[in-house]
């Protein structure tokens, strides 16, 4: 009896976790990191306290709720540095993560400020930025990045993109590419008009 009610206790844990990150990561992804606590505990239909016993911290949960996120990112940045060609590899870098923070705002933000503090997620973060900060380096001796670019525009080309609104995600992402695509000529020390992406209908508005 003691066992299977320990067993119980164990797998009550495990679903109240799994609950937990599943509420955070659709309320971060879609209102950004500034959704607290006690509304995550609300919608996941869990006290506060239950929360705190998962995640000590609210860094502990963001975290843990981008932590495949965090994975994707670096992923792609990897995938920029091991292009032969400098601005491609600059442009595949900037163009996906535009898309992903199309999809979830929260990730972004998370990112490319200095939150959240949770030690493994800061170390990859910090990892992924010094690959990326090599990879604007190499843009920039091959001639094709702008010299006085700096890392934080791109922070604030996803501040930008943070704007798009949208109700399918599909247009999200499109209007997205189209913004990156106009950003990228931005960047580049000798701008080319290349064509851009289809435009996509948006709100003149905010909802």
């Amino acid at each position: 009896m003691t066992a299977q009610v320990g067993t119980k206790l164990r797998s009550d844990a495990r679903d109240n976790r799994a609950r937990i990150l599943a509420v955070a990561r659709l309320a971060f992804a879609a209102e950004g990191i500034e959704v607290p606590i006690r509304e995550i505990a609300r919608r996941a239909g869990l006290g506060v306290a239950t929360v705190y016993r998962h995640f000590q911290t609210k860094d502990e949960l963001l975290a843990a709720a981008f932590a495949e996120q965090m994975v994707l990112c670096s992923a792609v940045v990897a995938e920029g540095l091991a292009a032969e060609d400098p601005w491609q590899g600059f442009s595949l870098v900037v163009s996906k993560l535009m898309e992903v923070h199309a999809l979830d705002r929260g990730f972004a933000r998370a990112f490319m400020s200095q939150l959240p503090q949770a030690l493994d997620f800061a170390a990859e973060r910090d990892r992924t930025l010094r690959q990326l900060l090599e990879l604007v380096d190499r843009a920039k001796r091959a001639g094709a990045l702008r010299e006085d670019f700096v890392l934080e525009d791109i922070s604030l080309a996803l501040m930008a993109n943070e704007g798009i609104r949208a109700e399918a995600p599909e247009l999200r992402v499109a209007a997205s590419r189209r913004f990156a695509a106009l950003m990228l000529q931005s960047f580049q020390a000798n701008p080319t008009a290349a064509p851009l992406p289809p435009a996509v209908r948006l709100p003149l508005t905010s909802p």
